[in-house]
């Protein structure tokens, strides 16, 4: 595929890491709510300009909505979870 800023169409798909199966980049561009996923840079840079195509068609505030959040890792979600129930359990 040549490597520019133009993404693939609905005939090219590659595997998606999260999912565990095939998925074209129009389901990766709006996967969250409406904005990319937050893989996709990592997930399509070996087959076109990614990143070229989001900071041409993302504004500064979804740019850093999708891509430059502090993901929290399972771990970190599962013992906050815990955190909050034990609270709960606590006051009621």
């Amino acid at each position: 595929m040549k490597r520019d800023s133009t993404p693939p169409g609905n005939d090219y798909m590659i595997r998606c890491p999260r999912l565990g199966h095939q998925i074209y980049f129009s389901y990766c561009r709006k996967e969250n709510l409406g904005l990319p996923c937050f893989k996709t840079l990592d997930c399509w840079y070996n087959h076109f300009l990614v990143e070229d195509y989001f900071r041409k068609e993302l504004s500064a505030e979804e740019w850093e909505k999708a891509f430059t959040r502090s993901m929290k890792t399972k771990t970190v979600s599962l013992i906050e979870l815990i955190e909050q129930a034990k609270e709960r359990t606590k006051k009621g």
